[in-house]
């Protein structure tokens, strides 16, 4: 099967334009290697838990483990009483488990994407591997761990509110720029950790301080107005805003909010895989 018998996941004036802008074009690449990157994913999911006792219970049990213990020091110990936490800590932990779910997503791809070139250099140097496909592999394996939490999620507010929100409909209009975002994370992070291994140890010192500048454990209308801003420039934050309107509060987001969320990520996703298709040989030829 040649790149040219691949058959184009868009047509039509739609399908024309996002190729224009080369939205379709790692979209392409991905399906013509879908058993391929099926094949890595369903290895490494196997192999995740592999040998222990419990088995994909601890895909749940890490999940809850972290929201029973940021509920009761944020809410109890600390003592915050921001806007979102007055409505009880019962809401309070459900809105913590969003900001969560969003962030530990990005978080294990942060951690994970500088070393991936690294990871499998044995089929990168010994066969011809189309190595832009790892990005796929690591965001699809770390997604279907975020799903096993959002599933959770959902449990926990129905036993808690008794009802899901509507707009958890919209979900999928959310989930895929933010999927496609990481992906442009992934291929730009590859890239960087093809020269040197510094790069992890980096991603591993800034990511938990990262985590404090999300509104996970508060709301963006907890802040100060002056610091709104600049805490906007956080994409992640961003998005578990956006979450947490569809899934809890049962609202539409802030239109101008979602589509400058959205542009910000397809410019990420298209510039970082331009950039690593680019310059793809040199990154191999370093690890």
């Amino acid at each position: 099967m040649t790149d040219a018998a691949v058959k184009k996941p868009g047509s039509g004036i739609t399908g024309e334009f996002a190729e224009s802008l080369g939205l379709l074009t790692p979209l392409e690449r991905a399906w013509h290697f879908r058993e391929l990157i099926r094949a890595v994913v369903r290895r490494e999911l196997m192999a995740r838990f592999s040998g222990s006792i419990l088995g994909w219970l601890w895909a749940i049990f890490g999940p809850l483990l972290m929201l029973s213990v940021y509920t009761v020091i944020f809410s109890h110990a600390v003592g915050i009483r921001s806007q979102t936490a007055s409505h009880g800590v019962a809401n309070y932990s459900l809105n913590i488990f969003v900001g969560l779910i969003i962030f530990n997503l990005f978080a294990e791809l942060a951690y994970r994407a500088p070393g991936l070139l690294h990871e499998h250099v044995n089929f990168i140097k010994k066969s011809i591997f189309p190595s832009e496909t790892l990005a796929w592999t690591a965001a699809i394996r770390a997604s279907v761990y975020a799903g096993i939490s959002f599933c959770v999620l959902l449990f926990f507010t129905l036993v808690i509110t008794h009802q899901l929100a509507p707009t958890i409909l919209l979900l999928p209009f959310v989930f895929v720029p933010f999927f496609l975002f990481l992906l442009g994370v992934s291929w730009f992070l590859m890239a960087l950790g093809s020269f040197t291994r510094d790069v992890m140890h980096l991603m591993a010192s800034i990511v938990p301080v990262f985590m404090f500048a999300t509104p996970i454990f508060y709301s963006i209308d907890d802040v100060p107005p002056g610091l709104r801003y600049v805490l906007r420039l956080n994409l992640i934050g961003d998005y578990v805003e956006l979450m947490r309107d569809i899934v809890l509060l049962n609202r539409l987001p802030n239109l101008w909010l979602y589509l400058g969320t959205v542009v910000v990520s397809l410019v990420i996703y298209r510039s970082a895989y331009r950039f690593y298709m680019r310059y793809k040989n040199v990154f191999v030829d370093v690890i």
